[in-house]
């Protein structure tokens, strides 16, 4: 379904902007891309904030993130996702980039951020449209989650390559 409200930026094979743009929901053109980021929050106990997505979104366990937005650079973009669905103001600052790529596949860059920041979730506000709750879960619980089936397959895969990053003290 193409929401016509959220417009993005095309990339080329470069990660440079092209100058043409896509709504949200509509094919992305052959050889052109996308800007997807996403952001792993840990506390100081070592728990990760997780969110159950909305039904609409289909329902698994997942980091936040999303897609960026027309004129968005790729720290803005996990700003306001972050922002939009869970009401936290992130200092951008505090963000560790840990992994940029593409996914020819998926026609889209991807960036991926930790942060390490003690949130008192019960304070969140949750995007309904997207997020049903969110929880702190330890890295065994996350691991369950994804073997059970449970947790977004890329999301999953993200989190495998954060935590060799954090075991190798490389963040």
């Amino acid at each position: 379904m193409i929401d016509k409200s959220e417009k993005r930026d095309l990339y080329d094979i470069n990660k440079k902007v092209t100058g043409e743009t896509i709504y949200k929901g509509e094919e992305i053109p052959e050889n052109r891309y996308i800007l997807v980021v996403l952001v792993f929050i840990q506390n100081s106990r070592g728990e990760f904030l997780i969110q159950k997505r909305s039904k609409i979104k289909q329902g698994k366990y997942a980091s936040t993130g999303g897609h960026a937005k027309i004129g968005e650079t790729s720290l803005e973009a996990i700003h306001s996702e972050v922002k939009e669905e869970i009401g936290f103001d992130i200092n951008c600052r505090e963000l560790k980039l840990f992994n940029s790529g593409r996914s020819d596949e998926g026609k889209a860059f991807f960036d991926i951020y930790y942060l390490k920041k003690d949130i008192d979730i019960d304070k969140l506000i949750l995007q309904k449209e997207e997020v049903d709750s969110v929880k702190w879960c330890s890295t065994e619980e996350v691991i369950q989650l994804i073997e059970k089936g449970e947790f977004l397959e890329s999301h999953a895969e993200e989190f495998y390559i954060l935590l060799d990053k954090l075991n190798k003290n490389r963040l």
